[in-house]
């Protein structure tokens, strides 16, 4: 059995507020969001892809790849968010097995009305700490990981 590589002091402290600043950040944009729009950071992980979608539509498989939710998650979220009106379920004219998720106006109206916020969230606890250079290594670093994460998966 191979000896653990065990984190150095530096790399502990790294990782650690790493963690602490997913958890604190992801709670603090979640209570802007439902504070200012009433949409919850779910409610804004769905919306943000379908406003980007030509015609607001997206294939519910592809909507879930690219927010990392497996069916059932993404499958349940658009229930609530199609009774609130933010969405519709409509079958694949090219698929019948398949399945799109279209932007209402309800739901556009929605993220528009909360981008601005949140963004100005975004900026104010994230990017307004970190010069361009340090934006710049980890946008870096963030990108040689997600490489290699998605190479691990295939």
């Amino acid at each position: 059995m191979a000896k653990p590589r065990w984190l150095d002091e530096r790399q502990q402290r790294a990782w650690q507020g790493y963690l602490h600043l997913n958890q604190d950040l992801t709670a603090v944009l979640e209570q802007q969001l439902a504070r200012d729009s009433g949409l919850s950071g779910a409610d804004y992980r769905v919306l943000h892809p379908l406003s980007e979608a030509p015609g607001g539509l997206l294939r519910a498989r592809d909507l879930g790849s690219e927010i990392g939710w497996d069916r059932s998650r993404l499958s349940h979220h658009l229930s609530r968010m199609e009774k609130r009106g933010l969405v519709t379920r409509e079958e694949c004219a090219e698929d019948a097995r398949g399945l799109m998720v279209r932007l209402t106006k309800v739901g556009r109206r929605a993220i528009e009305e909360a981008a601005p916020g949140h963004v100005e969230a975004v900026r104010r606890y994230f990017f307004d700490h970190l010069s361009n250079d340090e934006i710049e290594t980890m946008a870096a670093g963030f990108d040689r990981m997600l490489d290699n994460l998605r190479r691990e998966r295939l």
